[in-house]
């Protein structure tokens, strides 16, 4: 919960896209939480919560990776971007809009970049016409 909170302060995140990242938590409960947080005290986190924190961790992991310096990569989050998942909107709209799958898909783009699966669609991808087993010969 710490280094969420610290990644969240450095994206600049209000209070109210904190919530919705975490799964819309009571503001009192998410206030416990990172008091409890900064003050090193134990508690416990339910499954949901975790894998948010986790998603975010990722995000924050991978976009580390991707772009040189922290700025670039919080350029990348906020910027217009024009892959289908996004549909031309920042990322960072997608992964506040409350739900875990959002979150999950920031993370599953992200880490797909960072393994060399992505490209950005070019004239190619946008003409692409599937194949079918009439396309495929066994010599």
């Amino acid at each position: 919960m710490r280094t969420f909170l610290a990644v969240a302060d450095l994206w600049g995140l209000t209070e109210q896209e904190r919530l919705r990242i975490l799964g819309y938590p009571a503001r009192s409960t998410y206030h416990k939480w990172a008091k409890q947080a900064r003050e090193h005290v134990e508690f416990t986190l339910d499954a949901d919560v975790l894998t948010r924190i986790s998603a975010v961790l990722g995000i924050y992991q991978a976009l580390r990776v991707l772009f040189a310096t922290e700025q670039e990569g919080l350029a990348w989050l906020r910027g217009p971007h024009q892959a289908t998942v996004f549909g031309g909107h920042p990322p960072i709209e997608l992964m506040v809009d409350g739900t875990q799958d959002s979150l999950l898909t920031v993370r599953r783009f992200l880490d797909a970049a960072r393994g060399g699966l992505y490209m950005e669609p070019n004239t190619a991808d946008r003409n692409f016409i599937p194949y079918d087993d009439t396309d495929i010969h066994f010599s």
